[in-house]
């Protein structure tokens, strides 16, 4: 079908205003640390700890902008680390997911809901989902070649947005299942 990107998205924090400002203090601002592929998106140069019941998570970036829902991701190794029962979830879906403490400069957070392990999935513009011949929602594999742990990923949820850059997201363990490192493409093929 055709090949994207593969990048790995580590462990992560999005806040809300209100959120930020009881974390970092009255008016905080995020600030960008470095730019990422999806345009507008950005590593923060803010960092908190994620609290579960079994350990901490220290200094773990805040992506930016600002977001409508507090939300945490992190890898099925850090969900174990934690002690949480993280649900893999596409971001956004919330509902029912972990609970955490997010803790900052100026204060802690405690979420009943927020922490999940984000489905694996592949950005694309409208124009890129034409290309592919698939649409927003469908599920695909990815090919991924490398040296030694070539593999392919299941269950990949297609997001089309006129505002995405094409690039497909997987977490810190699968990317390490799969031996990547660099640059790194795969192969977009139909289940």
């Amino acid at each position: 079908m055709g090949k994207v990107l593969v990048e790995t998205s580590a462990r992560h924090i999005h806040v809300t205003q209100a959120d930020l400002e009881i974390l970092c203090g009255k008016g905080y601002q995020l600030e960008v640390r470095a730019p990422l592929s999806q345009p507008g998106q950005y590593v923060s140069t803010t960092r908190l700890d994620i609290v579960g019941p079994k350990n901490t998570l220290a200094r773990v970036s805040i992506l930016g902008p600002v977001r409508k829902a507090t939300q945490v991701e992190v890898s099925a190794t850090d969900a174990r680390t934690l002690g949480i029962s993280a649900p893999i979830r596409e971001s956004g879906d919330v509902t029912g997911s972990a609970p955490v403490r997010l803790v900052g400069p100026a204060g802690s957070i405690d979420l009943t809901e927020g922490a999940i392990v984000a489905k694996r999935h592949i950005h694309m513009t409208p124009a890129d989902a034409e290309a592919f011949a698939v649409k927003n929602g469908d599920v695909v594999g990815v090919r991924v070649k490398t040296a030694e742990r070539s593999l392919i990923f299941e269950d990949v949820v297609i997001r089309v947005r006129s505002d995405f850059s094409l690039a497909m997201h997987i977490d810190t363990d699968e990317s390490n299942a799969a031996g990547i490192s660099g640059e790194t493409f795969g192969e977009v093929i139909k289940l």
